[in-house]
């Protein structure tokens, strides 16, 4: 596919422990031509954790897209009435953030900009990354599935022996899921084996 003139919404949640495994490939949507726009949520702003500091990641993603970072509702509501974004993908998608999207709490840049992207009818793809995706938080998933408009990355359990609730989409698969999308269409396979 060709992914010059398309622009990409790059949402980020706070699954800080799989930033350094969605850095390239925010770096592949580049690489194929695509504008990518960051938006993230507070959690990237403001809180350093063991898998790195908020500054660095900031300046990671400023770097790799050329673009300013969307980071408060405020900025991220024109997203809306421009239709701006072409495709929107969350990855990685909190349960937390799994769980306000399917129960319309927009509390959050990511957030107004999935209502955004869904009020105006254009694809936006999920890769989940939660500890509770077959428990609690399997509910919210299930709304999110037959939702139209919205897709999902094949995502799988990650640890199934030490974490059996725990699920995480196959982020190298992002791309792929985008393409899919903006053909009206959902990846597949869905379910997969995560390596």
């Amino acid at each position: 596919m060709n992914w010059s003139g398309i622009t990409v919404g790059y949402a980020l949640s706070g699954s800080h422990c799989t930033f350094a495994e969605v850095m390239p490939e925010i770096k592949r949507f580049v690489d194929a031509g695509a504008n990518v726009v960051p938006i993230v949520s507070n959690t990237i702003m403001t809180t350093d954790t063991r898998f790195g500091k908020s500054e660095d990641w900031q300046t990671q993603l400023k770097a790799i897209t050329g673009n300013e970072i969307i980071s408060t509702i405020v900025q991220a509501e024109p997203l809306g009435p421009s239709k701006l974004l072409d495709v929107l993908v969350i990855a990685p998608c909190t349960g937390n953030t799994t769980s306000r999207l399917a129960n319309a709490i927009t509390d959050s840049a990511v957030l107004m900009a999935a209502k955004a992207q869904m009020r105006n009818g254009r694809p936006l793809v999920l890769a989940i990354s939660t500890n509770d995706g077959l428990g609690l938080n399997a509910a919210n998933i299930a709304k999110l599935l037959v939702a139209k408009h919205i897709y999902f990355v094949p995502f799988g359990q990650d640890n199934p022996v030490q974490k059996p609730n725990s699920l995480v989409a196959r982020m190298d698969l992002v791309l792929e899921a985008c393409e899919a999308a903006l053909q009206g269409k959902q990846l597949q396979p869905l379910l997969v084996e995560r390596h």
